[in-house]
């Protein structure tokens, strides 16, 4: 009854060691194929982290050149308005100045109309002189 015994214990023992040897194989194949997993997104990780701070910089460098050049534009644009303010206030003047002038010009113009009446008159009234002619 004991070797009976002996060896049924033995045969489970053994089964049991078959068993525990093929999860531990089936565990040790789950293992390896999670650490290359594991591997294989350590490695998408960095090749992510080396894009984004490539882009990460690329948007830096692009973001200082517009600000470059939005900042020239400002310039551009305070500078021209402030070139067409002086042409402005310079139209403004040479206006004024076109008005006075042309106010004097319409003054003379009527005052010689007014010389050109009184001569007028007055050839009539020396040609009506009978001792003149």
């Amino acid at each position: 009854d004991f070797l009976v015994y002996k060896l049924e214990a033995q045969e489970a023992l053994n089964k049991e060691k078959q068993d525990s040897m093929n999860r531990y194989g089936a565990l040790s194949s789950q293992h390896k194929i999670l650490k290359n997993q594991h591997d294989d997104v350590k490695k998408q990780l960095l090749d992510l982290q080396l894009q984004h701070n490539s882009l990460k910089l690329e948007h830096r460098k692009s973001l200082e050149t517009h600000s470059q050049k939005l900042a020239q534009l400002q310039q551009e644009k305070d500078s021209e308005v402030t070139n067409l303010q002086d042409t402005v206030f310079k139209l403004r003047e040479e206006s004024k100045l076109l008005r006075k002038a042309h106010l004097e010009v319409h003054s003379q113009l009527l005052n010689a109309q007014a010389q050109m009446e009184e001569f007028r008159q007055l050839k009539e009234a020396l040609q009506k002189m009978p001792g003149l002619r």
